[in-house]
């Protein structure tokens, strides 16, 4: 098969794993794959995941990329947080939660990592969209600071919650405090729900 005509028929799904290939062509040389590569026609995301290099100048593909790549994943903590301006920090790493083992990898649209959380705190999560209608799966903002909290518990100070830096305008304006305390009740941690308190606590949340 020559690039042209995978081009034709595989550009529009942005990034793709090698079952997707193979349910299109059954005999498909995956060997294809890295020649492609080696020419800078493709980017290897990770093993068997693949996408077209024009998609890097796409608003946004990058953190779509993360949702595709590690399944089941929402991006969530630190990269989630600087997206709706809670944290100063401009995040480049994108971080994100998932059910599957902690994980990372770095390809040519960016360093991807993966932190594991039990089952039942896989929820709080949304579709984003992408100017050109694609979704990617994004936390709500609360969900993003009770996934930070949770996985980084050394955050539990009243100093330790001022260092967070979280947005003084969104903590008091647009924090939703019932779906936090709705997500705290579905999680049911006690040290957790302290945390929260004590973040509250800071931030002159009543």
């Amino acid at each position: 098969m020559d690039f042209l005509t995978f081009r034709k028929r595989m550009y529009h799904l942005g990034c793709f794993n090698v079952h997707q290939v193979e349910i299109w062509e059954h005999a498909f040389d995956r060997n294809s794959l890295t020649r492609w590569c080696d020419k800078g026609l493709l980017v290897k995301l990770k093993n068997e995941y693949y996408a077209f290099p024009e998609y890097r100048q796409v608003n946004d593909f990058a953190r779509y990329v993360a949702n595709k790549i590690y399944r089941p994943s929402y991006i969530s903590l630190h990269s989630a947080l600087s997206f709706y301006g809670i944290i100063p920090e401009e995040v480049i790493s994108i971080t994100s939660v998932t059910t599957l083992k902690t994980n990372k990898f770095v390809n040519d649209f960016g360093t991807y990592t993966y932190q594991k959380v039990k089952r039942g705190m896989f929820f709080g999560y949304e579709p984003k969209l992408l100017s050109d209608g694609r979704a990617m799966m994004f936390a709500t903002p609360e969900k993003a600071i009770l996934d930070l909290l949770y996985l980084y518990p050394f955050y539990k100070t009243e100093q330790d919650m001022l260092e967070l830096r979280f947005d003084d305008y969104f903590m008091q304006e647009d924090l939703d405090k019932s779906r936090l305390n709705d997500y705290l009740g579905r999680i049911s941690c006690k040290s957790l729900t302290q945390r929260v308190n004590t973040m509250l606590k800071v931030y002159n949340i009543l």
